[in-house]
């Protein structure tokens, strides 16, 4: 190579992308009910978990985005760990998530909409970098999990 082309590959760097990851705990209270259901009907739907019990719950929020060729970073994680912070920690964190979060006075306190909640927390927390949001995935139990990608399909 001629030392002009040389010059040019060195100018004009690929972009890189990247996955970064944080994950979080938290512990909560909660009881699968639905006002829409008869008593029966819950109690057929949800079994035993249409009584109060508690999850260890286990976070892990994914970004994806270009790593900045002068910081080296998607996003930096001190920021990540701040927005998760707002968004889950001081939210759910040792609370009866059906008394204590708004959020779900009207919602079932599924796996499901627990983990769309702590998107749209986050999305919000994150502000302008919300964009960078690639999935939010929740452990209730060691078995049992939701991934939640916003409303891709």
């Amino acid at each position: 190579a001629t030392p002009s082309m040389q010059d040019d590959d060195q100018n004009s760097s690929p972009l890189h992308f990247a996955f970064i990851q944080r994950r979080a705990k938290f512990s909560a209270a909660h009881r699968l009910y639905s006002s829409q259901l008869t008593e029966e009907e819950n109690q057929k739907t949800y079994g035993k978990c249409v009584n109060t019990h508690g999850h260890n719950y286990t976070v892990e929020a994914t970004l994806y985005g270009e790593v900045d060729p002068v910081t080296g970073m998607v996003l930096n994680l001190v920021d990540l760990n701040t927005a998760m912070e707002a968004a889950i920690m001081k939210t759910m964190d040792h609370k009866n998530l059906n008394e204590d979060v708004p959020y779900f006075k009207d919602r079932v306190s599924t796996a499901e909409n627990i983990s769309i909640f702590i998107w749209e927390q986050l999305k919000k927390a994150l502000g302008s970098n919300g964009r960078l949001l690639y999935e939010v995935r929740l452990h209730e139990t060691d078995k049992n999990s939701c991934v939640y990608r916003g409303d891709h399909k």
